[in-house]
């Protein structure tokens, strides 16, 4: 099994070799790599399904990071639906990071939570149970200097089938979301949606852009099960599309750490190099705030694989420059929420952090913990923490 990261760049940039390299794998099977072919990123949403009307919560977006959300999200068109959360975030005298933010239908900010570490756990709830297409919706965050947050979602993302339903547009219409992330010196984001639901005939995309200042880091997972295996239903005509771009400032410029465009569908559902026929795709980028030196990444990468024990599906992870990047192809979600949950908690033993604790609305009685060696992560984290 190999994991490659398809690096598509804008026209005139040259990026730094980021792709991981072909890694060991848990349960053998021919070489692969999830299709990363997709025509122009920019298919936007054909249409509303109807005018719905929208609500405004309190807060406003932050004015320091209007620049870089305003030319991540474009303006929606005139009469589609289109969700928005704008947040902010900062790190106030307590050492608390608090949150401020504004929402408009079907997407709705629940209440934060503080965590040990500082942390602002912070849930987003869609409303309206799922995404049809001509659906969008945006989300843009500014984390400022030294502030941590944790985003998720309340509830799994469905999204329903649009391919043949309807007579103007028999081609179905695409479901589309985008997300902006600004990360200001020594912030900290994870998100961690819980699983995305595709019914038979469902097109979506999604577009994630990251912005890193010096000492911030970023850590991402998504979760993709394409058809409801469990009624005997699968994708069919359907797509799923996933473009993430992550952009660090450097002392000397900036530099690109990861461009990852990905495309399931058609021949891609059965094929070796696409899922094999499996239902579940998952995908985890971790943007570390240092660079790690060789050993360090070695270190983590092997401790990574270790937490693959006992869990079903194919799963492979190798190193980026600065950071990992992890894929799971394989029959279950719960498989892969539980890895990328264990790599979660491998991650944030390496910068030093206090042990995550799965957050309040996600509905997880799998016990991801279970499989990892207490001794063994503590070992991790101080041949990665404490300096050589």
């Amino acid at each position: 099994m190999r994991i490659q990261a398809r690096r598509l760049a804008p026209d005139g940039v040259t990026h730094q070799s980021v792709a991981a390299a072909g890694v060991d794998v848990e349960r053998r099977a021919p070489d692969r790599n999830v299709n990363p072919h997709s025509d122009a990123a920019g298919t936007a949403a054909n249409g509303p399904v109807g005018r719905r009307s929208q609500t405004r919560e309190s807060g406003a977006a932050s004015p320091e990071a209007t620049a870089f959300l305003a030319s991540a999200i474009p303006t929606p068109e005139s009469g589609a639906w289109h969700g928005q959360a704008n947040l902010r975030f900062a790190r106030v005298g307590d050492g608390l990071s608090r949150h401020q933010g504004s929402a408009s239908a079907p997407l709705k900010i629940q209440r934060g939570f503080a965590k040990a570490d500082g942390r602002c756990e912070l849930p987003l709830l869609h409303t309206a149970g799922g995404l049809v297409g001509g659906d969008r919706l945006s989300i843009t965050a500014h984390l400022e200097p030294g502030s941590r947050a944790l985003l998720t979602s309340v509830a799994a993302q469905k999204v329903y089938g649009s391919i043949g339903r309807s007579r103007r547009h028999p081609e179905g219409a695409w479901a589309l979301q985008e997300l902006a992330f600004q990360l200001e010196e020594g912030a900290d984001l994870e998100w961690l949606p819980q699983e995305l639901v595709l019914y038979a005939d469902a097109l979506y995309e999604q577009r994630a852009r990251v912005n890193l200042a010096p000492g911030a880091g970023w850590l991402g997972a998504e979760v993709v099960r394409l058809g409801r295996t469990a009624a005997g239903e699968r994708l069919g005509a359907g797509r799923w599309r996933s473009l993430l771009e992550i952009r660090r400032h450097a002392p000397g410029g900036e530099r690109w750490e990861l461009v990852d465009r990905l495309e399931l569908g058609g021949s891609a559902l059965v094929e070796p190099h696409g899922l094999a026929g499996d239902p579940v795709f998952g995908s985890l980028v971790w943007a570390a705030p240092r660079a790690l030196a060789g050993t360090e990444l070695a270190e983590l990468v092997e401790a990574c694989r270790t937490d693959r024990t006992g869990l079903e599906g194919e799963m492979a992870c190798g190193a980026l420059e600065q950071g990992l990047v992890a894929r799971y192809r394989g029959p279950s979600s719960t498989a892969a929420r539980t890895w990328f949950t264990r790599l979660w908690a491998r991650i944030r033993s390496v910068q030093g952090l206090a042990p995550p604790e799965l957050p309040r609305v996600w509905p997880f009685q799998e016990m991801p913990f279970a499989g990892l060696d207490p001794a063994g992560l503590a070992r991790t984290a101080r041949s990665l923490v404490e300096p050589r």
